[in-house]
């Protein structure tokens, strides 16, 4: 069974793409003729397509010329945030507008997986283009295809033309210096469609956010949290902290303190609603934080997990330091386990997101690692 075919454009007053496209996509050596066709405009655009392909028949003359069956047409008007139509796209606040308006109509799209979409960007302002060719390289599926339509400069620019003819039409051009005008014959048209290669995002990452400049952002920690961070994995009976492919052996002493930081982090975050970190430190604690009762008996559960059935050691190491670690042995400790990830590891820039920093004045420091919540695991 194939795919319904869903042509998507982006026009302002150059309603001509339309059946250029659509002229291009028929003449395919796979010709792909539409189920669906939708015209994203403002109602300035939406003025001229109507007038011009339907009210003076120009797409019912396209689709009678070239045996297709005809298709609807829907025209959807661009609105703001408050679901006013615009008129035209001036303003940034305008630009703002049409990219989240672009972005939520591709996602409700490409919840249909029995549609392919057939995107156009050579219609409307710059940035419409802009918005659906980035809208489409988060939302698109494999089966997405994204174009631009080519025509010959003489007659993309001419009002009259819409597509190639199949009999010879003549058409006059001014001139510009009051000469003679300028005979063009549809013969020498030429309309090339370019299929453009973009990148597809979409199931890579959860894109949450729902506006444009949101989901940018998203995008792009992702990104950044998938190639510079490397998940983090803390196996507590294998005595291992593992970075990426590198995997550290830790004494069970530094194992269980760094393996406490983590644990702060993982629930004891200010901003639970947030998929990402980025660097936010709100959640880095005071080593005296870590001095408690509290935190001595987590760290206990985590020492019984490293050394197995060996309860002497877990009874010796809570006889130690029945109240809680002292801070001067977690500064020490810190010391050490900072080290051996840096031996490991070896790239610099990368090791700062798994060794335990320190930030804020001297006296009144908090610490923590840097490494993204969402990359953390940690095995008994």
């Amino acid at each position: 069974m194939g795919y319904r075919e869903v042509l998507v454009f982006v026009t302002g007053t150059t309603p001509q793409i339309i059946t250029e496209t659509l002229y291009a996509l028929h003449h395919l050596s796979m010709p792909v003729n539409p189920d669906e066709i939708y015209i994203i405009t403002t109602t300035t655009g939406m003025e001229v397509a109507e007038r011009e392909l339907i009210n003076e028949g120009r797409l019912e003359a396209f689709y009678e010329e070239f045996g297709i069956p005809p298709v609807q047409l829907e025209i959807v008007l661009v609105t703001n945030g408050e679901g006013i139509a615009l008129s035209d796209i001036i303003s940034a606040q305008d630009n703002e507008d049409v990219g989240d308006f672009i972005v939520a109509f591709l996602k409700e799209r490409t919840k249909d997986q029995g549609a392919r979409l057939h995107c156009s960007i050579a219609g409307g302002r710059k940035t419409m283009s802009f918005y659906l060719g980035t809208a489409l390289s988060l939302m698109g599926r494999p089966w997405d295809r994204l174009y631009h339509v080519i025509i010959t400069p003489e007659f993309e620019s001419h009002p009259g033309f819409y597509w190639k003819p199949k009999e010879e039409r003549l058409f006059e051009t001014k001139n510009r210096n009051g000469g003679t005008p300028k005979r063009l014959s549809t013969k020498d048209a030429e309309i090339t469609l370019a299929e453009l290669p973009f990148i597809r995002l979409k199931g890579r990452f959860s894109f949450e956010e729902r506006s444009f400049r949101a989901l940018v952002v998203e995008g792009q920690v992702e990104i950044d949290t998938a190639f510079i961070q490397l998940p983090l994995t803390v196996n507590l009976t294998e005595r291992t902290v593992t970075v990426g492919s590198t995997t550290i052996e830790m004494v069970p002493m530094q194992l269980i303190i760094y393996n406490a930081f983590l644990r702060v982090k993982l629930s004891h975050c200010r901003y639970p609603e947030r998929a990402y970190c980025i660097d936010c430190t709100d959640c880095f604690p005071y080593l005296v934080d870590l001095s408690s009762r509290r935190v001595l008996e987590e760290m206990a559960e985590d020492y019984r997990a490293a050394y197995g059935h060996n309860v002497g050691r877990v009874d010796e190491f809570l006889r130690q330091w029945p109240e809680g670690l002292d801070v001067e042995t977690l500064r020490q400790h810190r010391s050490k386990i900072n080290r051996v990830i840096k031996e490991h590891l070896r790239d610099e820039t990368l090791s700062t997101f798994y060794t335990i920093a320190a930030i804020g004045r001297h006296g009144n420091k908090r610490h923590g690692v840097k490494v993204e919540k969402g990359k953390i695991r940690i095995e008994a």
